[in-house]
């Protein structure tokens, strides 16, 4: 894959760095259907497959310079490389397509465009053997791509450090996977939820990590205080690099209330034709709950119409939209870029961070706002860049400690941490903590280490922070606390197991080893435990 010459560019301001977090929780399921199924398929449609093809055709344009930082959660690269998952994903489509010829009269536009939609990821999932894996290398070694990792199971480590165990043994486990998937270990970490705790840094970099992102207030309240604000990296006594996010460059992509997305003619999240379609023709195709099936047809219209009064889809009118608004966002970075180069002594730089699925699954217009703005960067005064090439050039870094800090709302850990979901912290430190004495008295025998490793494998299940965020959320709830508890009652039952205190009913161990099989290299040693005057 060759980026070719490039076009003549204008002077830039500065940068800007982009940076997308591709996660989902471990949802593979041995019955096809289900609804965390369709959370991974939808996301495969909507935004991994998209965004690869948009990235994919900016390296091959010679005016363009694509430039993207983006994590890949251990858990999703466990989804991705799942050869009955992908074997799944074509039949799941060719269900919708199926559906799709049930649109009401009035969508015809809309129809079109989302059938041709369909059709070219049924032939371009074909063409991959249903493993995208590959194309996530190619761009990264062309340098259009900065991969990052991320907690093994987006475990949301300040809530974890009481047993700082269990926060390397989320580190460790989550570089062994990206290497074994990927390749390569990973330098830089999406941390869960942007969250960072004093100390952190210290286990970050014994892992073998080198840089990270975090909200504003996780650089803005550091000590001391950074000479430039969130518009240069800083860097730990410990050797840890961090990035601050740059709200204004943000809020115009991720608010449907005060950015792009909520523009009328983008197309509606909320209507899908699983609310409209009758009971029959779901049942039909073995859809046994009305659910959103990823097939939309309606646009935002008005904000005050309700879902009822939205209109249909106009493409045409959404991609000229699109064109607009990419145009408006780098204007504006390049305004910023401009006053700030005025009062620094270094280029400044702008780091814009996202939930990958913002752009597809949430935005439908997202991954062709990434393509404008690929193909009007050059022209722009702002130059694209990531995260790994902003430290390769070897500027020096002021020395900072972060704050504690998050990405939630003002920065605090609230949202993973209130009445709703608070109940399952002290669940895990004790899971955690009788980990930690059982690895540090000795494995023992072959049969006793496996038992071991699938306790780590539900330990870590069990503490992923997609549970607690949808406990708070309201949602999905009571699938949550299932997980939650799943998870937990299994460690429960493989920890009595190995010393022979409890007895496995007669094949439970091979069921849950086939329905949790994620992480083939884990290490329970991981769980070892840490001398007091370590990190």
């Amino acid at each position: 894959m060759a980026t070719g010459a490039l076009a003549t560019e204008t002077t830039t301001h500065g940068e800007l760095a982009l940076v997308l977090h591709a996660h989902l929780p471990y949802v593979h399921s041995s019955e096809p259907g289900s609804l965390e199924e369709d959370w991974y398929f939808q996301a495969l449609l909507e935004c991994y497959l998209p965004l690869l093809d948009v990235l994919e055709a900016a390296a091959a344009d010679p005016s363009q310079r694509p430039r993207l930082s983006m994590g890949l959660s251990p858990t999703l690269l466990s989804l991705l490389s799942n050869r009955d998952l992908s074997e799944r994903f074509g039949p799941w489509l060719a269900v919708r397509q199926e559906l799709l010829l049930q649109a009401p009269t009035g969508f015809e536009a809309a129809a079109a465009d989302l059938a041709q939609q369909l059709s070219g990821t049924a032939a371009a999932w074909q063409r991959c053997g249903g493993n995208l894996l590959p194309r996530f290398q190619r761009l990264q070694q062309a340098g259009v791509l900065d991969l990052l990792t991320c907690a093994a199971t987006h475990g949301y480590l300040p809530l974890l450090r009481d047993c700082p165990e269990a926060v390397r043994a989320q580190l460790l486990t989550a570089v062994r996977e990206h290497q074994r998937l990927l390749g390569v270990r990973p330098q830089g970490i999406w941390l869960p939820e942007c969250a960072y705790y004093e100390g952190l840094d210290r286990l970050l970099v014994s892992c073998g990590l080198r840089y990270a992102i975090l909200d504003a207030h996780g650089l803005l309240h550091g000590q001391p205080r950074p000479r430039y604000g969130v518009y240069a990296p800083i860097c730990t006594p410990a050797g840890m690099a961090f990035f601050g996010r740059d709200s204004e460059s943000t809020l115009p992509v991720w608010s449907a209330r005060d950015g792009y997305p909520g523009d009328a003619s983008y197309r509606e999240f909320h209507r899908d034709l699983g609310w409209d379609l009758p009971d029959g023709e779901l049942e039909q195709r073995g859809i046994g709950c009305r659910r959103p099936l990823g097939l939309k047809l309606h646009r935002v219209s008005s904000r005050d119409c309700g879902l009822d009064g939205k209109q249909p889809y106009e493409p045409s009118a959404a991609h000229a939209t699109v064109r607009r608004d990419a145009a408006h966002y780098l204007q504006g970075r390049a305004q910023h870029l401009q006053h700030l180069q005025g009062a620094m002594e270094r280029a400044p730089l702008l780091v814009a961070p996202f939930d990958a699925e913002l752009f597809g699954h949430w935005w439908f217009e997202g991954p062709r706002f990434l393509a404008e703005l690929f193909r009007q960067a050059p022209a722009s005064g702002v130059g694209l860049t990531t995260l790994r090439d902003t430290l390769s050039r070897g500027a020096s870094l002021q020395l900072c400690q972060p704050s504690p800090s998050s990405w939630g709302q003002g920065g605090y850990h609230n949202y993973w941490l209130n009445d709703s979901n608070a109940w399952v912290i002290p669940e895990w430190n004790r899971a955690s903590r009788a980990m930690v004495q059982r690895v540090s008295r000795g494995v023992g025998s072959e049969q006793a280490r496996e038992l071991l490793n699938q306790a780590g494998r539900e330990l870590l299940l069990a503490q992923s922070s997609d549970w607690s965020f949808i406990l708070r959320a309201g949602t999905t709830t009571e699938l949550a606390r299932e997980r939650i508890e799943r998870h937990l009652g299994r460690f429960w039952q493989l920890l009595g197991a190995i010393d022979g205190e409890v007895e496995l009913p007669e094949g439970w161990l091979e069921a849950v080893r086939a329905e949790d099989a994620l992480f083939p290299l884990i290490n329970a040693a991981d769980w070892a435990q840490i001398p007091a005057a370590a990190p």
